[in-house]
């Protein structure tokens, strides 16, 4: 934690002078160009792609990007005949340098070219449509003309990772007994912390055509012939990361997908079902689907995850609000 700590600070000062001193007496050259450099590479893939994209020769690019690395003891990329990727540590010191040239960018277009860029917002969450309608109910009251959307709906690690690196300032995600300890560690390793924001019962979320949507209750293995249907967490596929509950039983019939318009096309067309909070918007997903309660004693911990020590902001305030209204609609 604490050599995370300085290493971010290093790179906010290094950045604050074009040429300073180091504690050491050495000169720093490190500028606000190497890091778009850096950051252009990374979004490319490629040092040609990201070379044209900035309108510079490949060469040139690739000297000021290893400049930049040896300045920072630092390796940002890993280099090899089929491209080059980021390192962890490159995905880390990214994180830091996203940040510098953006709070730079706002700062230049308020005090040097006196515009008044658009306040920007912007969430990741696992697959929850109550989340997708308070963003939306968000929109509604402040409008686009000022401010600059964007949410992400997307794998666990990835809603952990984006509200690290700050791409989103706000993370949704849910805490049980038995990842709890796994994500918690991460959080903490992270610097992030995690706020509960309601409890649930776990409920089973099919279309109202199911042969079991009447029931009041439905025990596990009375679903045993019907698939399960999971959210794909890619290379981070470890149970601790399923959006699921009980990501351990041993299903007979499992159906991995990505997104959630597919779940409620597989749900209609081969009866289908997933596990969730209970927490149901036909705003968004219609009236043609149920949530039916499971025989289970589990309950699942929906919260927000923000970054240690920075303060949340008006827009991140109020959209937390709009999430803590599905608190009363939460079923037990």
């Amino acid at each position: 934690m604490i050599r995370q700590i300085i290493f971010r600070e290093k790179v906010i000062r290094r950045v604050q002078n074009r040429c300073s001193v180091d504690d050491d007496g050495r000169r720093e050259f490190m500028t606000l160009a190497q890091l778009r450099y850096a950051i252009t590479v990374a979004n490319s893939n490629s040092m040609n792609e990201a070379a044209r994209t900035l309108f510079i020769s490949q060469p040139s690019l690739s000297a000021a990007v290893k400049d930049l690395e040896e300045e920072i003891g630092v390796e940002l990329f890993r280099r090899t005949n089929r491209g080059i990727s980021v390192t962890p540590e490159g995905e880390e010191f990214l994180g830091y340098a996203r940040q510098v040239v953006e709070q730079y960018e706002l700062i230049e277009a308020k005090y040097v070219s006196k515009e008044q860029g658009k306040k920007k917002f912007s969430v990741s969450t696992q697959h929850y449509t109550f989340a997708v309608n308070a963003f939306v109910e968000l929109v509604k009251q402040f409008g686009m003309d000022e401010y600059e959307f964007a949410i992400h709906e997307t794998k666990t690690y990835t809603v952990i990772e984006d509200v690290k690196n700050f791409k989103s300032e706000i993370g949704i995600l849910y805490l049980n007994d038995f990842n709890c300890n796994v994500l918690t560690k991460l959080f903490h390793e992270f610097q992030l912390e995690f706020h509960e924001i309601l409890k649930c019962s776990i409920y089973v979320y099919m279309w109202k055509g199911h042969p079991l949507a009447d029931r009041e209750e439905i025990a596990l293995e009375e679903l045993r012939e019907y698939p399960c249907l999971s959210f794909d967490q890619g290379a981070y596929n470890s149970f601790y990361f399923a959006e699921e509950v009980l990501s351990t039983y041993e299903y007979k019939r499992l159906i991995k997908a990505d997104d959630r318009a597919t779940f409620l096309n597989m749900m209609v067309g081969l009866n289908g079902y997933t596990l969730c909070s209970g927490i149901i918007c036909e705003e968004l997903n219609g009236t043609d689907y149920c949530a039916v309660k499971l025989k289970s004693d589990e309950v699942m911990s929906i919260g927000y995850l923000v970054r240690k020590g920075v303060t949340i902001s008006p827009l991140g305030q109020r959209y937390l609000e709009e999430i803590a209204r599905y608190k009363d609609k939460a079923l037990r």
